[in-house]
């Protein structure tokens, strides 16, 4: 699963890499570190570099935390892949020119016909899982035992919160009513002034949220209403109805 990635980095081996020889991965880590990532200075690299130390596991563990990574030292095929995909975009960010004028692939067939990008996807792949997983993260999603839905709860999530539209409606200035909570009876009594007033204020909130949701309920009716209270007569058959 990570050959290409490890292809892509000019790694000595892609093809014999195996991630569960622990020499092998151990190696992989100091390699990317030393090559690639660069994240710690030369002279900071001794526990990382100390592949055979029976304390190389905490060194791996707070190398990972060191960089955000999403992954511990648990999800070691996970942990790895996004340090692959982290070298990949520092190589590619030091060699910007280099790759910019590469060559688009080969594409077979007509060239003009739109091409579903999910139609080879495997959602079963560890690349597609790790990466389905490290969005969640990012975005504080629950996870999922259905990486298919985890992937459509980030699409919903990024289109009604972070698309370009999202944003600029979530940037309008919304002016809001004075309300004289004096006015407004709780229905009862915490002790706490400052309390009390708290709860108004919650509930005048969820009024506002209730009414927003009675607005949507009476927008649903309306849009089948307008789909039902429109049959068509057909007088060959002598009734009404679609």
């Amino acid at each position: 699963m990570f050959r290409r990635k490890l292809t892509a980095l000019d790694y000595h081996d892609p093809n014999g890499f195996d991630c569960s020889d622990e020499t092998q991965f151990r190696n992989c880590i100091v390699w990317l570190e030393d090559q690639k990532i660069r994240h710690y200075k030369i002279e900071d690299r001794g526990n990382l570099r100390n592949v055979p130390s029976s304390d190389w596991p905490k060194a791996y563990e707070k190398y990972l935390q060191d960089l955000n990574s999403p992954f511990g030292v648990q999800e070691k095929k996970e942990a790895l892949d996004w340090l692959l995909g982290l070298a990949v975009r520092y190589e590619y960010g030091d060699n910007v020119e280099k790759y910019k004028n590469c060559p688009p692939l080969a594409t077979s067939g007509n060239s003009n016909k739109a091409v579903d990008p999910l139609i080879n996807l495997d959602s079963n792949s560890p690349d597609f899982k790790a990466g389905v997983t490290a969005l969640a993260n990012i975005l504080k999603i629950q996870r999922h035992d259905d990486y298919l839905v985890m992937l459509k709860a980030i699409r919903i999530l990024i289109q009604e919160r972070l698309s370009p539209e999202a944003i600029a409606k979530a940037s309008q200035n919304r002016e809001g009513v004075p309300v004289a909570l004096d006015k407004h009876i709780l229905g009862f009594d915490t002790g706490d002034a400052t309390l009390n007033e708290a709860a108004q204020i919650l509930r005048l909130l969820h009024i506002e949220e209730l009414r927003e949701l009675q607005t949507k309920i009476n927008e649903a009716i309306v849009a089948v209403q307008a789909i039902i209270a429109d049959p068509k007569t057909d007088h060959r058959l002598g009734k009404v109805g679609r």
